[in-house]
């Protein structure tokens, strides 16, 4: 009898949420506080502030202190690729997939673990690849891009 076995986990939306956020401040162009941040996130600004200190610690980002301050871009888009800000924050895991330790000295459990670890690392490694050819300029202007469609369509109706 065979057993299957069935595990959630939760998805991991933190380069997304960042890569939100840094465009935010790339519109604003002025500091933001880690509680208008919080906004852009879904999240409070405990986990904006550890999450910025990671970009901090790598040269993306700096925070300014008193009135006024927040945390600012402190690089061009366009050094800043998708794979930077990947690293930053830990180079999470892209798959929740894994492998059944069940048996380790089975060999079909073996054969099974051995393709699937290759199939997993290639996969990886050429998503890591890609987001290494798109810079945050290339995110940017692509928001402008869909923005001024979306200003232009509704100026056609208005008129």
């Amino acid at each position: 009898m065979s057993r299957i076995i069935f595990c959630y986990m939760k998805r991991n939306s933190r380069l997304s949420a960042v890569l939100h956020v840094i465009l935010h401040m790339a519109e604003r162009a002025k500091p933001m506080t880690s509680e208008e941040l919080a906004k852009h996130m879904h999240t409070n600004a405990v986990v904006v502030r550890r999450t910025m200190a990671g970009l901090r610690d790598a040269g993306f980002v700096r925070s300014e202190k008193g009135h006024g301050g927040g945390w600012i871009i402190a690089r061009d888009l366009n050094t800043l690729t998708l794979r930077d800000i990947y690293n930053a924050l830990g180079s999470p895991d892209f798959f929740a997939l894994s492998n059944r330790a069940d048996a380790p000295d089975c060999l079909v459990e073996q054969s099974v673990n051995h393709a699937l670890d290759t199939a997993f690392q290639e996969a990886e490694a050429l998503i890591i690849e890609r987001l290494g050819t798109i810079t945050l300029a290339d995110l940017a202007a692509d928001f402008h891009r869909r923005f001024d469609a979306i200003r232009k369509e509704r100026k056609s109706h208005d008129l």
